[in-house]
């Protein structure tokens, strides 16, 4: 029982915090853009993020009932990186947010901080 409760707040913690469509981070990740912000691991071609952000495109493709475990760990990891990053704070220059590597990251995570809530 408790799983499930967890399961619930989560799946509830990662729809607030991906606040972009599967269709719309599909089209980011695709841009020139969204590849260029990052860490990349042992010199591999493809940002952390970038990896991330094909992940949680496969999720929101998934019905709520097709999830696995996997996808709520995952769920979770997504929703703390996106937390930290925002409390790291962008660009104090409002007018340069738009093409930062911390907004650009942010959105390879599915979270565009420009978008209204």
């Amino acid at each position: 029982m408790a799983e499930t409760d967890d399961n619930e707040a989560t799946y509830k913690a990662f729809k607030e915090v991906v606040n972009m469509t599967a269709s719309t981070l599909e089209k980011h990740l695709k841009g020139e853009a969204s590849q260029s912000v990052g860490q990349k691991k042992d010199g591999a071609g493809e940002a952390t993020g970038h990896e991330e952000g094909r992940r949680i495109v496969e999720m929101l493709h998934r019905k709520k009932s097709e999830l696995s475990d996997e996808d709520y760990g995952h769920m979770r990891k997504v929703v703390g990186y996106v937390h930290r990053h925002l409390k790291q704070g962008g660009p104090k220059d409002k007018d340069a947010v738009e093409n930062s590597p911390w907004r650009l990251s942010l959105m390879n995570w599915g979270h565009d901080p420009m978008k209204e809530t």
